[in-house]
């Protein structure tokens, strides 16, 4: 597949608001495009990295209602980084809490990393409020794919290592990411940020084939970085509150719904291995291991497979 794709402009939501989801969580939510357009919801990655609005240019604004939300506690979703009552089959609940206050019928659930871990625990829980789903970098939820995370990349990124653990103890090396984590714990600021800050870094640089320094700069703060990083230890911690192939052995259920996947052959961070996986329990899903890309969807090739696909599926489904 060529790397050059449509870039749709660049539009503002049409909406956004607060949705309380529960006596302690509220949730921030916004759409754009066609209000009257195909409904799409695209569910960010992390866990608590917060919704991505570069998604906005991956859907034809004239024939999508893309609804994109910060799940429980990313994002400008409160209270900030909070993991009580934060588990996946919360946030299953509260896309379709969504979904119904939005007043949709069914939509495209598409998910990006962990986004495709929730959207297919969503779609077995709730398949008939799918259409499709579109899954771009494939993450199961499984101890492998977490071990290959914390100890793997390094092997493709030995110099973003070395920046990372630069300071470190040889102990504190070998049981990477335990040091790091227990500081972003801290509930000092000056210990917690500069650490949620370290290993946001080391996963970004290590999420594209050409990573955008100045960019990745600009957006790792430490008021960014503290909420994400503690949601996704607290996710991490609890293998994700999936039981072990939880997943890929509840696929046969949802077989009948037309499923896209996408992955980076370069993509480290979820290699596509597990796509591989998902689309062998899945014979009907269309497979598409994009080569030169890696695991951003801002990679050329991955954006370019997406914009594909969501064109594709708009000439098959119609808007409500």
């Amino acid at each position: 597949m060529s790397s050059t794709a449509v870039v749709y402009a660049e539009v503002t939501p049409f909406d956004t608001g607060m949705l309380r989801v529960s006596d302690l969580h509220r949730i921030h939510y916004e759409q754009s495009g066609a209000p009257s357009g195909i409904p799409v919801v695209y569910l960010h990655g992390g866990p608590g990295a917060g919704l991505e609005p570069s998604m906005r240019r991956c859907h034809d604004p004239d024939a999508y209602r893309l609804v994109m939300f910060d799940q429980r506690g990313a994002g400008r979703s409160t209270p900030s980084g909070e993991v009580a009552e934060n588990t996946i089959w919360d946030l299953v609940e509260d896309t379709e809490r969504l979904r119904l206050h939005l007043g949709i019928d069914r939509w495209i659930v598409s998910g990006g990393s962990w986004g495709t871990t929730l959207a297919l625990a969503y779609a077995l829980r709730y398949p008939t409020s799918c259409r499709a789903l579109v899954l771009r970098g494939v993450f199961l939820g499984s101890a492998e794919e977490l071990e290959w995370f914390h100890r793997g990349l390094k092997n493709f990124y030995p110099d973003v290592w070395a920046q990372t653990t630069a300071d470190m103890s040889p102990e504190d090396r070998a049981h990477f990411p335990d040091a790091l984590d227990a500081a972003i714990l801290d509930p000092d600021p000056a210990i917690s940020g500069p650490a949620a800050v370290r290993k946001s870094k080391y996963e970004w640089l290590s999420c594209s084939v050409d990573p955008d320094h100045e960019a990745i700069d600009a957006e790792l703060t430490a008021e960014h970085c503290v909420p994400y990083q503690r949601i996704g230890i607290h996710y991490g911690r609890h293998r994700f509150f999936l039981e072990p192939g939880q997943l890929l052995a509840g696929v046969h259920s949802i077989r009948h719904i037309p499923c896209h996947i996408i992955n980076g052959r370069l993509d480290v961070v979820c290699p596509p291995i597990a796509a591989y996986r998902l689309k062998e329990a899945w014979p009907e899903a269309e497979l598409r291991i994009v080569p030169l890309a890696g695991h951003f969807s801002t990679d050329a090739g991955i954006h370019a497979a997406l914009v594909a696909v969501m064109d594709q599926m708009k000439k098959t489904q119609r808007a409500p």
